[in-house]
């Protein structure tokens, strides 16, 4: 059967605020309507904390219903619209152009901003989404896509008069990419200097959290004591943990989901083993009895008990906020992993250890945060075995590099 695009038509709504007392959001605001088309009297309601808010919400679904749009429609979230809407967003697309463009919308877009009711989404939510996918790894290619997919669904929604401007005309994001080749090259800049600096940084973001919850510092010492990123810490359950050889095999890690925080695998797609320093063990062994040792809890949390992402961590604690006090401007959770990989590498971790720490596909990116005096000399070698074997003489910048040892 054909798809048949249903044509808009302005509806009549039938208004109302109930008053229910004793509730956090007391006012239940609701719209009724008949539809033209199958006579029924479909409704849709939401609870909101004051009278005004409420009839603030009858007025704009009234305002919607008078141009023609389904009153259903103006509360829908973003995955829902688009899911609905995606064939006249993508029109006069070709294949090889709207196959990547779908992969951006399922991965990334719904995963991330597919919750929020379509008229709520902001050019502010979008600029943070943005820089997480970038700061998650993703390449630039598939940031593209994925924004360029987002833009077609609020135009649509443009169109049909949900909204007046498109939030996702942003720019600057592609600069972001300078500073991630920056960090591939040199992660160590970006490292916190010693113990001290990371104490209290921590110490910082408890009495910044709302109830100065300690929890939000046992996280961050144990993300950069242990080289993880803050979703394998949210990952941790108790059976994870050996206290007898104090190591920990990291073996999920908590993500956003169209459905909020679940857990997967790592990035790596491995499990893999990482020691729990000294300075980690007590906080560790606190909450092993905290938990009562249940093997399938979580060994850190949330103060209400939930599970913690980067984004949960840098709201709860005013991340930003206390790291700009510190003068660490540029300082991300992210961040907490280059500095136990930086420490490492400067106590003396050999090479090949260290990538499986870290969980690194290439020894490159672990060669990275070897001290610069060590990386020449291993150039050095390489370039001994270059000779032996009859290859081309190193470049003059190496050489330069090697005279100055």
């Amino acid at each position: 059967m054909p798809h048949i695009e249903r044509l808009p038509i302005a509806v009549s709504l039938s208004p109302d605020i109930e008053h229910r007392p004793g509730r956090p959001l007391p006012y239940r605001a609701r719209v009724r309507w008949t539809d033209p088309v199958t006579k029924q009297r479909p409704s849709i309601s939401e609870a909101h904390a004051t009278i005004d808010e409420a009839q603030a919400w009858i007025d704009a679904l009234t305002a919607a219903a008078l141009r023609g749009i389904d009153p259903a429609t103006s509360t829908q979230s973003l995955a829902t619209y688009g899911n609905a809407n995606m064939k006249l967003a993508m029109r006069g697309l070709e294949a090889k152009t709207s196959d990547p463009y779908l992969a951006g919308w399922r991965l990334r877009v719904v995963p991330t901003l597919g919750h929020i009711p379509v008229t709520q989404v902001s050019n502010g939510a979008v600029d943070r989404s943005v820089y997480g996918w970038i700061a998650d790894g993703v390449g630039r290619s598939t940031v593209k896509n994925s924004l360029a997919v987002l833009a077609r669904v609020m135009q649509q929604a443009v169109r049909d008069g949900l909204i007046q401007i498109n939030p996702t005309r942003i720019s600057g994001w592609q600069s972001e990419y300078q500073r991630a080749e920056d960090e591939l090259d040199d992660p160590r800049t970006l490292s916190l200097p010693d113990w001290d600096a990371l104490t209290t940084l921590a110490d910082a973001l408890v009495q910044r959290s709302y109830g100065q919850y300690a929890g939000w510092g046992s996280v961050v010492l144990f993300a950069a004591c242990t080289a993880a990123r803050i979703g394998e810490v949210s990952g941790i359950r108790v059976k994870d943990i050996d206290p007898v050889n104090w190591v920990w095999t990291v073996r999920r890690q908590t993500t956003p989901s169209p459905g909020g925080l679940v857990d997967k695998g790592t990035k790596g797609k491995m499990a893999r083993r990482v020691p729990l320093i000294e300075e980690v063990r007590p906080l560790v062994s606190q909450r092993l009895l905290v938990t009562g040792r249940d093997p399938e809890a979580r060994l850190f949390t949330g103060p209400r008990g939930g599970r913690i992402s980067t984004a949960v961590l840098r709201d709860a604690t005013h991340w930003d906020e206390v790291v700009t006090s510190l003068g660490l401007e540029h300082l991300r959770r992210h961040d907490l992993r280059h500095t136990g990989l930086t420490w490492m590498a400067d106590a003396g971790v050999p090479l090949h250890v260290l990538r499986v720490i870290a969980g690194h596909g290439s020894l490159m990116t672990t060669q990275r945060y070897l001290h610069p005096d060590l990386r020449a000399i291993a150039e050095a070698g390489r370039s001994l075995s270059a000779h032996l074997s009859g290859a081309p003489a190193p470049s003059e910048q190496l050489a330069a590099s090697l005279r100055a040892l």
